[in-house]
């Protein structure tokens, strides 16, 4: 029988890991707004979600009355990874009105989008680092949270109790959307990601600080069976990798979706954490780092790295079970941190890759007010206005895709 790659083999039974989807949260508040409290939902997977973490849902684009427009559809897409796992195709909200319309439209929604997005988001986000301040002085661990504004399109997928077959395409409602699930696609076009860096960078005050080239190496722990441990490597001149940080997998605290009805693109905002591993023993960094001198270099498979028979585990503590491969620009000033990148992606234990195109900005400068000694929630509902009126006026701007 002929030799077959560990990231390239089908899993089976109990070593295969189930889909990890983010939920639609239950709840329709005020807005059509989902909320809940999501426990630890990664436990199979990468995603993983602090225990008080909070997941919300709402559209940008409605009357005063809640109800979606007549233009507003839900259309189905062709994502071979969603279908594939689904067994069915999402759906993205759609609008069908044209450009002549537009004057008129905005009549209807006479206050400013990036304010309605803030209102929606600022209790949730202040009690957010109000429990991560907290968590970070009890546990006296170096810890380092993000607050990041990410861009894609949320898909809806079918549930036991909605079948995508029933959805008329030109009825949305809260009944059908509370049935379905959804995620945030994040691969973007690359006409779009161009753009962003062509024409957008030099508008909105940010400078070229550096260009990344990083290999992200994802390891299960048994001594942390909540956990993946990320080893971040450079490639040296041999060609091999060169392990140059360490750090838990990211910890999501709260996530806000936001579909924008009369745009191309959604906006995510996501305040997360990552705590870097500093005390790791030599024989852990032993095991760890003879994973990662074990790697080898190949273009020609997902991830761009392989390893021989044998060579994916480290005694009975580490094993491989994702890799990454980035290549990334970053673009910053004082209050946001810009990063476009390409991402190949694989799984090792669904057997799945991908390669994307993303793009997310980082808005530092509420990380650093929200940590402060005397957090002032105006002067941070002001800064997160002023991120978001630049966010809605120069990063909305992109063609339909996945159609």
């Amino acid at each position: 029988m002929a030799y077959v790659p560990p990231h390239k083999r089908l899993l089976k039974g109990k070593d295969r890991a189930s889909p990890t989807p983010e939920l639609l949260v239950p709840q329709f508040r005020k807005n059509l707004n989902f909320k809940s409290n999501v426990s630890n939902l990664g436990r199979s997977g990468m995603i993983v979600y602090a225990n008080h973490a909070i997941s919300t849902w709402f559209p940008v684009g409605l009357a005063e009355n809640g109800q979606f427009p007549s233009y507003i559809h839900l259309d189905p897409i062709s994502l071979e990874d969603i279908e594939r796992k689904a067994g069915e195709k999402p759906l993205i909200l759609v609008r069908s009105h044209s450009a002549a319309e537009d004057t008129e439209l905005r009549q209807l929604f006479p206050r400013s989008p990036w304010v309605i997005i803030a209102e929606n988001v600022q209790q949730n986000l202040l009690s957010s680092f109000k429990i991560l301040r907290n968590e970070m002085e009890d546990q006296g661990v170096e810890v380092k949270p993000t607050l990041v504004a990410r861009f894609g399109k949320i898909v809806f997928r079918g549930s036991p109790s909605a079948s995508l077959a029933s959805v008329e395409k030109d009825l949305v409602t809260e009944t059908i959307l509370r049935q379905l699930k959804k995620s945030f696609y994040t691969n973007v076009p690359s006409s779009y990601m161009e753009n962003i860096k062509d024409k957008v960078v030099p508008m909105i005050g940010v400078d070229f600080q550096e260009e990344k080239d990083v290999y992200h190496v994802k390891l299960s722990d048994n001594s942390r069976p909540d956990s993946t441990v990320s080893c971040k490597c450079s490639v040296k001149e041999d060609k091999k990798l060169q392990l140059y940080k360490v750090e838990l997998n990211q910890v999501r605290h709260m996530v806000t979706d936001v579909s924008c009805l009369d745009k191309n693109i959604d906006l995510r905002l996501m305040l997360c954490s990552k705590r870097i591993l500093t005390a790791l023993t030599d024989d852990e960094m032993d095991s760890i780092r003879n994973l990662i001198n074990s790697a080898v270099l190949d273009s020609n498979v997902k991830g761009g790295l392989r390893w021989q028979l044998g060579k994916e585990s480290s005694g009975d503590r580490y094993t491989v079970v994702g890799v990454w491969h980035t290549i990334s620009k970053a673009y910053k000033n004082k209050s946001i941190r810009l990063k476009v990148r390409h991402a190949d992606r694989f799984d090792f234990r669904n057997a799945t890759g991908e390669a994307s195109g993303e793009m997310y900005i980082k808005l530092k400068g509420i990380v650093i007010e929200s940590l402060g000694q005397n957090p002032e929630s105006n002067s941070i509902r002001d800064m997160l206005e002023d991120n978001l009126k630049l966010i809605w006026e120069h990063f909305f701007c992109c063609e339909r895709f996945l159609m």
